[in-house]
């Protein structure tokens, strides 16, 4: 019986380029919390590195654990475990509640022990709900994981800053949309392995082509340190507070409902799709990473949606590769200077390559949508409406201000929110009282039959 891809060892050389590949594709979105939540501590900057360099190593012990798995721990697909964005907003809170700021630390990392071990017990009775995910909420919910990251990739093409004078301009603008025709050009002109790392080398050739304007910054790999060991709770043993605790279980719910969508549309692209055990693997896998993640002062871990639309591009869905870029953000970890390599590369180049990576995974959730039995009203209806709540915090940012903090945690993500109405919606629409308009094939914005028989006056 011939091996199934997702299961296949690829040469070295293609394992290495592909692994560093999805490296280039998660790197942002790995250290971008350590430096929000550093930064409101008040870290230094050689304890912002350290910190920095942690969430790497525990990412790739993360994805080790998600790719290659031991026991029932593990989905053992091609799955990227990085620190979840989830968490930024409340452990910035807690930064700001800390009477004392060298506690808010451990703090944090207390809160995500026990959120990781209360995770681990209840994944076997949250994967129970893949059978509440059918292709119409698949495919609802797969499309607005893209269109949710999409926006990610065009902040990253205004620029590193926000705040600063030159966000957005032209010079950063036309290093994205150079880095995006690159990756374009490398993909319909070359063939087999150089067509598959496209991606990798628009990241190269776009950070080439913005040296002369000044963009790129070589000097975190002339201060980065060669060796460096995240040595267990550097900043201090864990603390457990009650209101920390709670507020990093909520997240936890959130990241699981995450994790449960993004398996479930990486099994429809690697063509091994994610039953209920798989979900119970890698949610174990994912709390488990978490509640081990504060040990080496990491944060909570969660698979990375973006790297679903790098196995949607290159078709390349062997687990293995991905278990070697885990064991590039290992390496990271302890070689600060060979995590400062990635981080030389521009964020707009970033953002050019994001937009083929995040549109991919929006691509792949409308071809689930085509198998989803579009032509029925019920299912038009789903579809509809857990997009148009999916997309609420994309276009309104705002929308939830008057709820509590707490609320605003589940509620500010789309993807948790398009979620939970495509399978409510599924449930009232498909399932209660099913068949009643079960079989109804007419378009939601056209007139019933009923109707139509009516004549005009």
């Amino acid at each position: 019986m011939p091996r199934h891809p997702v299961d296949e060892k690829l040469p070295a050389l293609k394992m290495a380029t592909s692994g560093l590949q999805h490296v280039a594709a998660m790197y942002a979105g790995v250290v971008a919390p350590p430096l929000i939540v550093g930064a409101a501590v008040g870290l230094s900057a050689t304890e912002l590195t350290f910190l920095t360099g942690a969430c790497l190593f525990t990412a790739g012990l993360a994805t080790f654990l998600q790719t290659l798995g031991f026991w029932k721990i593990g989905a053992r697909l091609p799955f990227v475990n990085g620190v979840t964005f989830a968490g930024v907003a409340p452990m910035t809170a807690v930064v700001a509640s800390a009477k004392d700021k060298s506690d808010a630390l451990p703090i944090i990392f207390g809160a995500v022990i026990v959120a990781g071990v209360l995770g681990f017990i209840a994944a076997p009775f949250f994967s129970k709900a893949v059978r509440f995910f059918p292709p119409v909420v698949t495919g609802s919910v797969i499309t607005l994981i893209g269109v949710s990251l999409l926006p990610v990739a065009f902040g990253w093409a205004q620029g590193p800053n926000p705040a600063a004078d030159d966000y957005g301009s032209t010079t950063y603008l036309g290093l994205a949309a150079a880095t995006l025709v690159i990756v374009l050009l490398l993909r319909r002109f070359t063939r087999g392995f150089v067509k598959q790392i496209a991606v990798l080398l628009g990241l190269v050739i776009g950070t080439l082509v913005a040296i002369p304007f000044g963009v790129t910054d070589f000097g975190p790999v002339a201060d980065a340190n060669v060796i460096g060991f995240p040595s267990p709770f550097h900043f201090g043993a864990p603390q457990f507070q009650l209101a920390a605790i709670l507020s990093l279980c909520v997240v936890m719910v959130v990241s699981m409902t995450e994790s449960t969508a993004d398996m479930l549309a990486l099994g429809e692209i690697v063509g091994r799709p994610a039953d209920e055990k798989t979900i119970a693997a890698g949610l174990r896998a994912d709390t488990l990473g978490s509640a081990l993640s504060p040990l080496f002062n990491g944060f909570m871990c969660s698979a990375f949606a973006q790297n679903i639309g790098l196995v949607a591009m290159t078709r390349i869905r062997s687990r293995y590769v991905v278990a070697t870029g885990g064991g590039f953000l290992v390496l990271m970890g302890l070689c600060p200077m060979a995590a400062s390599l990635i981080a030389v590369v521009p964020r707009p180049v970033l953002g050019g390559a994001g937009v083929v990576l995040f549109g991919s995974v929006a691509a792949s959730g409308i071809q689930t949508l085509v198998r989803a039995g579009l032509e029925k009203d019920n299912n038009v209806l789903i579809v509809a409406v857990s997009l148009a709540v999916g997309i609420i915090p994309i276009t309104a940012p705002d929308f939830y201000h008057a709820f509590p903090e707490t609320a605003k945690i589940v509620l500010d993500s789309g993807i948790s929110t398009g979620c939970v109405a495509a399978v409510v919606l599924n449930l009232v629409f498909n399932h209660l009282g099913k068949g009643q308009d079960a079989d109804e094939v007419t378009h939601p914005m056209e007139a019933g039959e009923d109707l139509k028989a009516v004549p005009a006056h």
